[in-house]
Order: structure tokens, then C-alpha cells, then sequence
């Protein structure tokens, strides 16, 4: 199973553990949260101190034999909290009943704000005396599962992010608005990619701008506590103490006040960020005109004021203010209602004001779904105030409402390789052509390593065989059935499904000994095109961030390279639906054994041991296949991710795409009203026959939609018991 996969079990097993732990506490789920939240700060800022203390310890300076003890500076250089022994989370986790553990979860956090003055008062501490003794023992060992200790990477980061965002699906604080998909965030940080300087963001949350910032300066492998200043304004107290533990718990630190960023200014950054990024309340009705009409952050002047000498819509006040804390060279990307794109009469003239600036850059479209508290569309709006100036007259519409990635019944957002593709438009808007062409050969690369894995896999130094295993477990299924039928009357159906079996399985074994020889094959094609260096497998998912192949090294030769590779994305295709296949022949089988023994009294269902046999190796086959299936998935997955974009972008080059993208100059702006609308511009892209149908993947849409349908009925039926229970029926 890939480390994603564990990593969403584990994430999925905590929540649910943390969660059923409510009950035993007093708190109802929006009081829950900080101190839940708190144990996982604790518990990532212990991953991320222990991944980097052996490295601090053995470069330590030493005098007469000994090492100097460790400091926080030592930790603070490699994006990590210091942490004395008793905040260490081993040490919480050893306490027994006879302990006081709330009174030792409190000293840790303590200690810890002692040693950053960022984080005092911060930290939830007296929260933890509501929770039982034995409660806070359980949540402690919950937190600390022994799979965490066998993943590589940033995994409690992504724990951390799962539990914001669990909790903003319960809207357990602030309505859930306090924080953004991540999906977004990332899409926004790696469109700006900040380098060095400052970045504010005036409606901050839970801070997961600033942490995708950090992301970004990482990926280039630079330190980003070093090159970035944080700043940020949020209203809620509470939301401040989270954002401060999100960017601390990522080894960073950042200035953010608390104010009404309407009316209040307090970090004075009028014309100095370098860039500014938000997710600002939309469609906001109650602002006061009066308060805010000499403000210096409006120089596009009021959007409109109605009768009750309110501002009639807030989004061109945060749209304003985002453009007035840039400085000359400062990039902005921020969310925005999609009402605002095309908005009319005031709004619109400040919308032209902005656009005959220049400095308006790229405009993307998402769909609905993608919010945890709200269903409504968004845009995303890019402004630079240093583009180039074959730019400067253009704004490049990116509609992004057809790509999306189905994660629960109510919520969307974009696989990491949907993420790439979107950027990988925006490279070519940008004329980066090379990373482009580097991103094609990932996924070239890649799925010639998938295909190769189908045969070979190493994954945390364990090597597995996906298809061969296969194929042996089948086999191993066979040597049990076949004297048990032997035994059973032979009837023409019986004889034929068994016929049907052997020719699926001689077809199958054909097949895959096929594959090896066309995944070998498109081994050699890539030498050919790249030269004899071959990068080992990135992890699946860090197209740009991970291991990269070597590009071949021209456009030519990439597209060339697609299209022989799709015979073998193709064979993938096949060999998923064969292997499926030749399990359900052997379940038929095995249910006619079993419905045939129930009449005739035979051996299987005498002999136990014949029974259980059965079932383990049944059970073994179909945990083989699962695997095979999966791997095998990969293959085309990849090779489609390449063809998507040299299909649409056969020459490397930008160029209008029907639906999807389109660069528009101001003219055509000016004659669409100043819309600022994707959809407006790029059309609708015309329908296909889908031959391209996943069946797995509808499948695998309608067990999630079931899933959630089969959670809400369960706590309906919950609350409809305890109803009755209250009424006395």
C-alpha cells in the first residue's frame, strides 16, 4: 500500500478515535477542539523535533569530551520547537491512571511557552482539567499509533491539516471559516512562490497561507524562517491561537494582531508587502462607509454606499486593500466570491479602475464544492504589480471548473497532479517552458516506473511482486479447489466454469509476461530519448517537489514518447479488468462448492480445516489483486496526466484551449462589460464520447457518497432516539 494510503488510514483512525472521545468530556464539539488540537500540535512538534535532534546532536561542539547542551536555536535553524523532556510526548504518553495528566499536559505547554515568547498564552492549558484522567490517557495513545513511527515526511503537518479540517466540516469554531481547502492555498502559494520578503495576510485564520508559503520556499531548499516575515490580522481570539500553533508547530513564526482588518491598519503596510495572499468573509453587507472613506487602502474609492450608509458589498474593500499593500514589485493572490468578477454599477467601476492598471494577472475558476462550510463557486485572483510588459494589456482566464477530485459526497478539491497541470499552464503563460517540459517527463518517467513496479516494488524496504503475487495467490486458491470439485457432480456448468477459469488464468499469465516485456521496452524507449540515467522512483504525488527525471530534450521528443507509451497504458487498462475478472470466476467457483455441499453433505463442509483453508486463501488472493490493481492503476494514471497536457499543448507553447484557457487583452475586457469571469472568455469546451469511462473510479465515487448517506443516517438515528428518549416515548 503506498505511505498516502497509510497516512489516510491513520489520519481517518484518529479522527474517528478523537472524536468518539467526545463524549466522555463535557465539552460539546466547538469546546473540543482547541485542546484536541493541542495534543496534535504536541505530537507533531515531537515528530518534527525527533527528525531533527540526532542530526543537531552530532554536530554539536564539544569541550573536554562532552557536548554543549541543546538550545532552541539549535532547533529554530531547522524549523523545529525545542522541547524539554516533560513537554517530549513519550514522556506524556508513559503516565498511568495514578498520574495527573491534565496538571503534566499543562506544564508541557508551559515549558514551551516559556521558551517562545511567541507562543505565551497561546497554548490551550486550562482546558485539559474538564477531560477525565483516563479520557486524556486514551487521546494521548490515539495520538501516538506505531505506524507514525515507520512514514518518512511531514506526516503530523498533515494530521495537523486534517483535524482543521475536520474540525471546519463539524463548523466546531468561527462557522468553520477560519479555515481555507488546502487545495486553494496551494494552488495560490505555488502560483505567487514566494522567495524572500514580506507576506500579509489580512484575514489570516488558522494561518494555512503562511504555512504553504514556507512549502514553497522549502521545495526550493531554502530555509523559509530565514526569507520570509509573516504577517497577519484576524478578529477572533481564539483563530490567532490557532494560527499561532500552526505556524509554530511548522518551525515558523509570524506578527499577527488582532483587529478588524475594515478599519484597522495596525502592522502599517500600506505599499510594503512583497506579497499578500487571503481568503477574505465574502459578500460582507455591514461595513461602515464613514469609517472607511479617507481610508488610504481605497485608491479606487467606494464600491458603493446604500441607504443605511453601509458599503453595499465588501469584496472590492479587501480587493482594494490587498492591491494597496503591494509595493512595486509585490504579487497578490487571494479567494474571492465569483459574484465579484462580473459584479456591476459601483463595483464595476472600481473593478475597470483596477484592470487599466495592468496589474491585474491571472483569474481561475472554481467550481462548487470545494469549501467545508459553504457550497457556493470562487475565483481565484492573481495581481502583480511588476508583470512584463508584453503582459501588461493581457489577463490570462483559467476555468478550473472541470477539474476536480471527488473526496466526499459534499467536498472537492485537486489531486496533487491537477494542481501541477493548472501550474503548468501557468508556467507556459510565464514562458517557463523547461518546466513544463520537466513536468511531461515526470509523468512519462513515472509511469514506466509504475509499470516496472507492477512486476517489482520496494516500498519501506519491503519488495513485493503486485502482479506475480497475483498470479501465485491464484494459484494457491486453485490447489485447494480443485480436488474439492473434483468430488462434486460433474454437470455441464460446472465443467464449463471451470474451462472458463484455466483459459483466463493461461491468458492472464500470457498478458502479464507481455507487459514485463512492454514495460522493459518502454524502459529502453526513455534511455533513448533521456540517455542512460535513470532517477530512482519519485514518491507518488511530488511531481514538482520530488525526485525528477531526466527530460528528454525537446518538446518533439516528449510527445513522440506519449504516444509509445500508450500501448502500455493501454495493456495496464486491460490486465485491471482481466485480473478482476479471473477473481470473480474463482469466488463463482468457490460459491458453487459451497452451494453444491450444503445439498450433498460434502467434504467442505465436513472438513473444517479444508473450510478455513479456503477462506485464507481466498482472502489472500483478493488482498493480492487489490494490490495488483492499484499498481496497475498507476500506470495509466500517469501516462494520462502527460497526455492531458500535450494534447491541449501540442507545441509547448500557451495557446487558447476551448473550456479551459484563453489570454485575453483589455480590449475584449473593456467589450465584456470588465468582466472578470473565466467562463466568459474561454468558452465551453466541446463534448466527447467518453472512452475514457473509469468504471473503478464511479465505483469508487458512489461507495464514498454511500458512505457519508450511511454516517448522516446514523447520527439522525442518534438524535431522533434521543429525542423520543426526552419526550418519555
Amino acid at each position: 500500500m503506498p505511505q498516502l494510503e497509510h497516512i489516510e488510514a491513520i489520519e481517518k483512525r484518529l479522527w474517528g478515535a478523537a472524536d468518539t472521545l467526545r463524549a466522555n468530556s463535557n465539552y460539546a464539539s466547538n469546546e473540543y477542539f482547541l485542546p484536541v488540537m493541542g495534543l496534535v500540535f504536541l505530537r507533531h512538534a515531537y515528530s518534527r523535533f525527533l527528525a531533527v535532534k540526532d542530526g543537531i546532536e552530532a554536530k554539536l561542539p564539544k569541550r573536554g569530551g562532552k557536548s554543549r547542551a541543546l538550545t532552541k536555536e539549535d532547533f529554530s535553524q531547522q524549523s523545529a520547537i525545542y522541547l524539554q523532556p516533560k513537554a517530549q510526548f513519550d514522556t506524556l504518553v508513559a503516565l498511568t491512571d495514578s498520574d495527573d495528566r491534565a496538571r503534566a499536559i499543562i506544564e508541557a505547554m508551559e515549558s514551551i511557552e516559556a521558551d517562545y515568547d511567541s507562543l505565551r498564552g497561546v497554548l490551550p492549558k486550562s482546558e485539559y482539567q474538564e477531560l477525565d484522567n483516563a479520557v486524556l490517557g486514551q487521546l494521548l495513545r490515539t495520538l501516538n499509533p506505531d505506524e507514525l513511527k515507520k512514514v518518512s515526511g511531514d506526516v503530523f503537518g498533515r494530521i495537523y491539516e486534517y483535524f482543521l479540517t475536520q474540525f471546519a466540516d463539524q463548523k466546531a469554531h468561527d462557522g468553520g471559516e477560519f479555515f481555507t481547502p488546502i487545495s486553494l492555498v496551494s494552488l495560490i502559494a505555488h502560483v505567487l512562490e514566494p522567495e524572500s520578503g514580506t507576506v500579509l495576510d489580512p484575514a489570516c485564520g488558522s494561518g494555512g497561507m503562511f504555512v504553504q508559503s514556507a512549502r514553497v520556499v522549502e521545495q526550493h531548499h531554502e530555509n523559509p524562517a530565514e526569507k520570509l516575515t509573516f504577517y497577519g490580522l484576524e478578529k477572533n481570539a481564539t483563530t490567532i491561537r490557532l494560527a499561532k500553533m500552526n505556524l509554530a508547530v511548522h518551525g515558523l513564526e509570524g506578527d499577527i494582531q488582532k483587529a478588524i482588518s475594515y478599519y484597522e491598519d495596525p502592522h502599517e503596510l500600506l505599499g510594503k508587502a512583497n506579497y499578500v495572499m487571503a481568503n477574505p468573509p465574502f459578500n460582507v453587507d455591514e461595513i461602515d462607509a464613514d469609517k472607511v472613506n479617507n481610508d488610504p487602502r481605497l485608491p479606487f474609492g467606494l464600491p458603493g454606499v446604500n441607504k443605511k450608509g453601509k458599503v453595499s458589498n465588501g469584496n472590492y474593500i479587501w480587493i482594494s486593500y490587498f492591491y494597496s499593500y503591494l509595493n512595486e514589485q509585490g504579487r497578490a493572490g487571494f479567494v474571492m466570491s465569483s459574484q465579484a468578477s462580473s459584479a456591476g454599477r459601483d463595483e464595476a467601476k472600481v473593478r475597470r479602475k483596477l484592470i487599466e492598471t495592468g496589474d491585474v494577472d491571472i483569474m481561475v475558476a472554481i467550481r462548487s464544492n470545494f469549501f467545508y462550510t459553504r457550497t457556493v463557486p470562487c475565483e481565484l485572483w492573481f495581481l502583480n504589480r511588476d508583470k512584463p510588459e508584453a503582459h501588461k494589456d493581457k489577463v490570462l482566464m483559467l476555468d478550473a471548473r472541470n477539474v476536480y477530485r471527488k473526496v466526499t459526497r459534499k467536498i472537492y478539491d485537486f489531486s496533487p497532479e491537477q494542481e501541477q497541470n493548472l501550474l503548468a499552464i501557468v508556467w507556459l503563460y510565464r514562458g517557463e517552458t523547461e518546466r513544463y517540459l520537466q513536468l511531461v517527463s515526470n509523468y512519462l518517467g513515472q509511469s514506466i516506473d509504475e509499470a516496472q513496479a507492477c512486476m517489482e516494488r520496494e516500498e519501506d524496504g519491503d519488495t513485493s511482486l503486485p502482479l506475480p503475487d497475483y498470479l501465485a495467490a491464484l494459484h494457491a486458491l486453485e490447489k485447494i479447489l480443485k480436488p474439492e470439485l473434483a468430488k462434486l457432480p460433474q454437470d455441464d456448468a460446472l465443467k464449463e466454469q471451470q474451462a472458463e477459469w484455466r483459459k483466463e488464468y493461461k491468458r492472464l499469465a500470457k498478458d502479464i509476461a507481455g507487459f514485463h516485456r512492454q514495460a522493459d521496452k518502454a524502459m529502453e524507449q526513455w534511455k533513448k530519448f533521456a540517455g542512460s540515467e535513470f532517477s530512482r522512483k519519485p514518491r507518488r504525488g511530488e511531481a514538482q517537489g520530488g525526485v525528477e527525471h531526466k527530460a528528454p530534450d525537446t518538446n518533439a521528443a516528449l510527445i513522440k514518447l506519449t504516444q509509445q507509451l500508450a500501448p502500455l497504458a493501454e495493456a495496464s487498462r486491460d490486465l485491471i479488468k482481466q485480473t478482476d475478472l479471473l477473481y470473480k470466476l474463482a469466488t463463482r467457483l468457490i460459491d458453487e462448492l459451497k452451494t453444491v455441499g450444503r445439498v450433498s453433505d460434502s467434504v467442505t463442509r465436513r472438513n473444517q480445516s479444508t473450510t478455513r483453508d479456503l477462506t485464507r486463501a481466498r482472502k489472500a488472493a483478493d488482498e493480492a489483486r487489490a494490490q495488483a490493481v492499484e499498481q496497475l492503476k498507476q500506470v495509466r494514471y500517469f501516462w494520462k496526466q502527460a497526455h492531458w497536457l500535450t494534447e491541449r499543448f501540442p507545441e509547448a507553447k500557451l495557446r487558447d484551449v476551448e473550456g479551459l484557457v484563453k489570454l485575453v487583452d483589455t480590449k475584449e475586457i473593456e467589450a465584456n462589460d470588465w468582466s472578470l469571469t473565466p467562463g466568459r472568455y474561454v468558452g465551453v469546451a466541446p463534448e466527447e464520447e467518453d472512452d475514457d469511462f473509469d468504471f473503478e473510479e464511479a465505483l469508487r465515487e458512489i461507495h464514498v457518497e454511500l458512505e457519508d448517506l450511511n454516517k448522516e443516517s446514523q447520527v439522525l438515528a442518534e438524535v431522533i432516539t434521543r429525542n423520543f428518549r426526552e419526550m418519555g416515548i
